[in-house]
């Protein structure tokens, strides 16, 4: 199924009576970039799409919302929600159902070498806790640099300053607890 985040970006825009020129000043997110976001010419990274959303009063989700199955507490092999970023360099397996009552944000992440998932580091309300399965993390927090290798964990108050970068030579793949809820 193909998600197309620029419509409903556009929608909720428009809903918000607000100018692209206006949501570009309170999200700090160019009026060029959000003029292509809504037209589907580029997809945004997590970083700008989270700014987006915040700016407009939602959460990532609101991009990516399906209709939540009832009861859903398992998600079987193969039905996981997954968001595909930055031209395929980056992935977001979500490993909670879509419930809007949730309180926490579970997710594997596989970053391909070579990758980060922004330029800038982000700061958000939070806390994050990380543990890498495979290759070899960087995580760019408050100005310093902490290399995770295959086994270690990383566990920080979300609203330092912070990236993940993938300075290794294979992909990396680590799993995050986040709250509250990002996507």
């Amino acid at each position: 199924m193909e998600i197309l985040i620029g419509s409903k970006l556009k929608q909720l825009r428009t809903e918000k009576k607000l100018s692209i020129a206006e949501l570009s000043r309170l999200s700090d997110v160019s009026t060029g970039l959000i003029s292509q976001i809504e037209r589907d010419l580029v997809v945004p990274s997590v970083t700008s799409l989270w700014r987006l959303a915040q700016a407009l009063d939602t959460n990532i989700n609101y991009f990516f919302h399906e209709e939540p199955q009832e009861d859903q507490m398992i998600i079987r092999k193969g039905e996981h929600r997954t968001i595909v970023m930055h031209n395929d360099s980056s992935y977001y397996k979500l490993l909670h159902p879509n419930k809007d009552d949730r309180m926490l944000d579970m997710m594997v992440i596989t970053l391909k070498s070579g990758y980060t998932y922004e330029k800038k580091p982000i700061g958000h309300e939070g806390e994050e806790c990380g543990y890498v399965l495979k290759g070899t993390l960087t995580v760019h927090l408050n100005g310093k640099d902490h290399i995770l290798n295959e086994g270690d964990s990383i566990y920080f108050d979300s609203s330092l300053p912070h990236k993940y970068i993938n300075n290794g030579e294979e992909e990396c793949i680590s799993i995050w607890a986040m709250t509250p809820k990002f996507f």
